[in-house]
């Protein structure tokens, strides 16, 4: 082992490689006081190694690394505090140990001798780093002397240290290299740093692609900006002018929304258009100008012209013009009154959209409505905090915007079929808009600026009250439109709905004729409803193929017959239920209410042999079991009264069916039907024909009221029933009920079942 006693330089976050010329400064007084002792010694080695930690400026001998490099002073000036060095690397070496440690350290340097060694694979790998050297020189700055170098070194221990030098970035990687003595093993680090080159490069490359992309993008939207700025320039449009436009109209606004609005111009006045936020405050100045804070039309409370506007568009319905009437009459007297929220109820087609229609139109009103089906978002009503995207006001100040007055009539449509989930509840919501009190100040969460609704006439509609929520019943007058009578219907069809369709379909030229025998025929065979909406589609249905006749060039002069109604429509789409269950065991007919209007329902009662069970079927709820159990009851503690035979109920199993299951049936007025199909089935006696029954039973025997009467006594008559049996506390209800139903049928009026029984069976 060849030792040599030097000097040992410790070199901050660097390593001096063999064969290698570095520039270095000494600035320690360790190290000074080393050059200053071996400075004038010819040929004067020095040992240098790096040292572990950085930054420290007294280190101790375990702060250096073990391996190093002997190297000798080339070229040495001293300036004010530092000495500056140009060295040579001459060998490898490696510390012993320590000999000295003041004033600087000396120490016992093994000398490391290599010994070269060319084979096949050595210059494979020579050849290999100087070629990707030589490809990378084309992408990143080599210096051309270090090139030249590179090219020139032929023993591979020295191009190893030469490329290390160049390439290393890292201390540590610069320290395994130096202390890797195998040459091969070397050589396949340096061609690893010399790779990880390329690698570096592929990825800066990709960044500088993107960033010239981007850079690219930017400089044609400003291009394009500016482009814009000198079009809206040409045609007299400017940012500047804008504010200048929303400051002049500043003066049309209420005080309190002045300051909201010249608070905002203020801030769009120092953001640039290109801004998102410049787009947002911009659309809210829209909205805040674009209300009619002040506009209103002027009411028109003519009494006579109210009352000639309303029959002019609806048939009959005078106990709801006469309260429109009523409300017009206040408003006159007392122009400042708080008017009720009026809700129109009833089935479809009976006319509640119209009535509004043509409310507005006797109030001089401008009229816009609002759908409320199926909305859950509380932001419908209320409107979207601006801080979400697309953000916009909620439906109520919409429809103001729309129709630019503040005292239109706006119909709030389909107010029973409000939803509500996680989005909030919109019933709820509505309580402030339908508040008289409350909606002076009304505030939508976008605008986040009082509105003063209370010069709005609201007014409601819906199919039915169960599903409004109670606090915002409280805050409606509900006027309820039951379903039209047969007669009503033939007048509606003769004076309103045939001149409308023949309008509508371009017939006015033609004389077109219904008798009203058709028109009759077309009610009870084509539609099944309370209103009149399927009626009006069936006379669109006749005059369209009317059309196709008068398009052809046939006859202008149409006749329509009860006899040639299915050449227009077609067989007959309903039958009279009642006619064909006549005279059958165990079989009641019941009079039901629907949001649609009345129907009649079947009960059907079947006794069996069994245990004494029952069952129930035909999608009932659960009230309407319940009054099933009730009617079983009282069957089996009255059976000797109603002269029922077999009195071991515990040997029969009964079966009660209420057809049409696919449809949900639920509500107490049923009981008195089942009742009497039960009695039918055990007694094996029929009910009276033509006769139909409601009523809610208990387990006394009592028969209570119920509602709808006039929607079922009207479904009963369209179905041909005669006679009816109704609560005695409910005859009060049939002064809604035109005469001309009334004179064709029967009315009971019971207050218990045994009243009932006789009527059914006509004891």
């Amino acid at each position: 082992m060849n030792t040599k006693i030097l000097p040992v330089l410790p070199i901050k976050g660097g390593v001096i490689f063999p064969g290698t010329i570095t520039n270095i400064v000494v600035s320690t007084p360790r190290g000074k006081a080393l050059i200053e002792d071996v400075i004038n010694q010819e040929n004067a080695e020095i040992f240098s190694t790096a040292q572990k930690v950085k930054d420290s400026e007294r280190i101790n001998k375990e702060d250096l690394y073990e391996f190093g490099t002997i190297i000798r002073i080339l070229k040495y000036t001293k300036d004010r505090d530092v000495i500056r060095l140009s060295v040579e690397g001459i060998k490898r070496g490696r510390i012993v140990n320590f000999v000295e440690t003041e004033p600087y350290f000396k120490a016992e340097i093994e000398v490391i001798e290599e010994t070269e060694i060319r084979d096949q694979e050595i210059e494979g790998i020579v050849k290999t780093i100087k070629t990707n050297i030589f490809e990378l020189s084309n992408k990143v700055p080599i210096k051309p002397d270090e090139l030249r170098q590179i090219e020139s070194i032929k023993e591979a221990s020295k191009l190893s240290d030469y490329v290390a030098s160049i390439f290393a970035q890292e201390l540590q990687e610069k320290q395994e290299i130096l202390e890797t003595i195998d040459i091969k093993q070397r050589l396949i680090k340096v061609l690893g740093l010399v790779q990880k080159q390329f690698e570096i490069l592929k990825v800066s490359e990709k960044i500088q692609e993107k960033v010239r992309q981007e850079i690219e993008k930017t400089q044609k939207e400003y291009l394009l900006r500016e482009q814009l700025k000198v079009i809206q320039k040409e045609l007299g449009i400017t940012e500047e002018e804008e504010t200048e436009k929303f400051e002049a109209k500043l003066k049309f606004l209420p005080e309190h929304v002045q300051e909201v609005a010249r608070r905002e111009i203020n801030k769009l006045r120092k953001l640039q258009s290109i801004t998102p936020e410049y787009h947002v405050v911009r659309t809210y100045l829209d909205w805040l100008f674009s209300l009619p804070w002040n506009e209103e039309t002027e009411d028109n409370l003519d009494i006579s012209n109210a009352r000639k506007v309303l029959d002019e568009d609806h048939y009959n319905l005078e106990k709801v013009k006469s309260r429109i009437l009523e409300y017009l009459a206040v408003k006159k007297l007392k122009p400042d009154a708080k008017g009720a929220i009026l809700c129109f109820i009833g089935p479809p087609g009976v006319g509640k959209t119209s009535l509004g229609q043509s409310i507005a139109r006797a109030l001089n009103r401008k009229f816009i409505r609002i759908s409320l089906g199926g909305v859950r978002d509380e932001a419908e009503i209320r409107g979207h905090r601006r801080t979400y995207v697309g953000a916009l006001p909620g439906r109520i100040i919409s429809a103001l915007r729309r129709v630019k007055v503040k005292n239109p009539v706006i119909m709030l449509d389909e107010i029973d079929k409000l939803g509500t989930d996680f989005r909030g509840d919109p019933a709820s919501a509505l309580l402030e808009v339908l508040d008289p009190e409350q909606n002076k100040e009304f505030t939508d969460h976008y605008l986040e600026v009082p509105f003063d609704l209370s010069k709005v006439l609201f007014i409601t509609t819906g199919n039915t009250t169960i599903t409004i929520p109670p606090a915002l019943l409280d805050r409606m007058e509900v006027i309820e439109i039951p379903g039209y009578t047969l007669e009503e219907k033939i007048n509606i069809a003769k004076y309103y709905l045939i001149p409308k369709e023949i309008q509508n379909h371009g017939l006015s030229n033609c004389k077109i004729e219904f008798e009203e025998s058709a028109i009759r025929y077309i009610i009870e065979s084509y539609t099944r409803e309370a209103g009149v909406r399927q009626l009006s589609r069936k006379i669109a249905d006749i005059l369209r193929k009317i059309a196709v006749e008068v398009a052809e060039g046939k006859t202008k002069d149409f006749y329509i017959k009860k006899t040639n109604i299915k050449k227009y429509l077609g067989p007959n789409l309903y039958y009279l239920e009642v006619v064909e269950s006549k005279n059958k065991i165990g079989v009641a007919v019941g009079l039901a209410w629907t949001p649609y209007g009345g129907d009649i329902i079947f009960v059907e009662a079947l006794k069996m042999n069994g245990k004494g069970q029952l069952k129930l079927t035909g999608h009932l709820g659960n009230v309407m079991k319940e009054s099933a159990q009730a009617a079983y009851s009282l069957l089996r503690a009255n059976a000797k009264k109603w002269k029922i035979k077999y009195l071991d109920f515990d040997k029969y199993d009964v079966h009660i069916h209420v057809p049409a299951g696919s449809i949900p049936k639920d509500g107490p007025s049923a009981g008195i039907a089942i009742l009497m199909a039960l009695i039918s089935t055990f007694s094996e006696r029929p009910i009276k024909s033509y006769l139909a029954m409601t009523g809610e039973i208990t387990l006394r025997g009592e028969i209570l009221p119920v509602g709808g009467i006039k929607e079922k006594v009207l479904a009963g008559r369209r179905a041909g029933i005669k006679e009816i049996i109704l609560p005695k506390w409910n005859k009060k209800d049939l002064q809604d009920i035109p005469q001309e139903v009334l004179k064709d049928i029967k009315f009971y009026f019971v207050d218990n079942v045994h009243k009932a029984y006789k009527i059914a069976f006509s004891e």
